[in-house]
């Protein structure tokens, strides 16, 4: 088992990593009924695909003995309605350190096969930008 989800009232839940014991609440959005006072549901789907995308970067980049730390990614969800579901994902990854141009080739491909991002529906746009320190 990978998690448990516990409804806990109030449109919220929450959601316990099993190997790890580490837990995390998600509320519905003030656009759906809730008091947006966490994550919702979907902006774990968006912020996931960030998440992924810049861990992958990551495992790639110590195996080029390049340095992420530092490294952000804002995101940007949009939704959609009829039916309600994510339409769009926006990540603007920004770097603050310098590359050469190969290497941010390397892990520019990299992020974007990661497993989220291939996981998600081929409907979702996907709109990724990265943001170089320049030389």
């Amino acid at each position: 088992m990978t998690s448990k989800v516990t409804y806990l009232g109030g449109l919220r839940t929450e959601n316990l990593h099993i190997q790890s014991g580490n837990t995390f609440v998600t509320d519905a959005p003030l656009d759906n009924n809730g008091k947006g006072e966490a994550f919702s549901p979907t902006d774990t789907v968006a912020t996931g695909l960030a998440s992924c995308m810049m861990t992958m970067m990551g495992i790639k980049a110590n195996s080029l003995d390049v340095d992420m730390k530092g490294t952000t990614a804002q995101v940007t969800k949009t939704m959609s309605t009829d039916p309600r579901r994510i339409s769009k994902i926006e990540v603007v990854f920004s770097f603050p350190f310098q590359s050469d141009e190969k290497t941010r080739k390397i892990l520019e491909h990299t992020a974007n096969t990661c497993p989220v991002h291939y996981s998600l529906h081929p409907d979702i746009d996907k709109v990724i930008t990265f943001n170089w320190k320049s030389i």
